[in-house]
C-alpha cells in the first residue's frame, strides 16, 4: 500500500512562506491524484490542493494563488509551496494518494482517500 510522510512545517509569521514534502512510496497504479489537506482545531479536515499524474491541479478557493503544489516523480517527492501565509492557514497537514484522476471541479474530498501520513504542524502568528 502507499505510505507518506510529511515534513517542512514550522512557525511562521503572516505573510511568510512555508515548503511542504511529502515523501510517497508503494506506488501500484500509473495513475494516481495526490492531494495536500489540513485539519485545524475543531474543524473537518479539508482538501487543500490536488494533482494528476498529467499535471493538472485544482485548489482550494482559500489557497489559491498562495499556493502551489507539485511532484517530484524521479524521486517520489509530492511539494506543497505556501506563500503570502495567514493565521487562518494554521493546521496539521497531511499528504494523501489514491488511483485515478483528481475532480477538476473541486479540491480532493478526505473521504476518498486511505492513505495518510502522521502530518506536519504549520502555525502563522499574527
Amino acid at each position: 500500500q502507499i505510505e507518506l510522510a510529511e515534513s517542512g512545517g514550522g512557525s511562521v509569521p503572516s505573510g511568510g512562506s512555508l515548503r511542504l514534502s511529502c515523501t510517497v512510496s508503494g506506488y501500484t497504479y500509473n495513475s494516481y491524484c495526490m492531494g495536500w489537506f489540513r485539519q485545524a482545531p475543531g474543524k473537518e479536515r479539508e482538501g487543500v490542493a490536488g494533482i494528476d499524474a498529467d499535471g493538472s491541479t485544482i485548489y482550494a478557493d482559500s489557497v489559491k494563488g498562495r499556493f502551489t503544489i507539485s511532484i517530484d516523480r524521479g524521486q517520489n517527492l509530492l511539494y506543497l509551496q505556501m506563500a503570502n501565509l495567514k493565521p487562518e492557514d494554521t493546521a496539521m497537514y497531511y499528504c494523501s494518494a489514491r488511483p485515478g484522476k483528481c475532480s477538476q471541479f473541486r479540491p480532493p474530498l478526505p473521504r476518498l482517500f486511505n492513505y495518510w501520513g502522521q502530518g506536519t504542524q504549520v502555525t502563522v502568528s499574527s
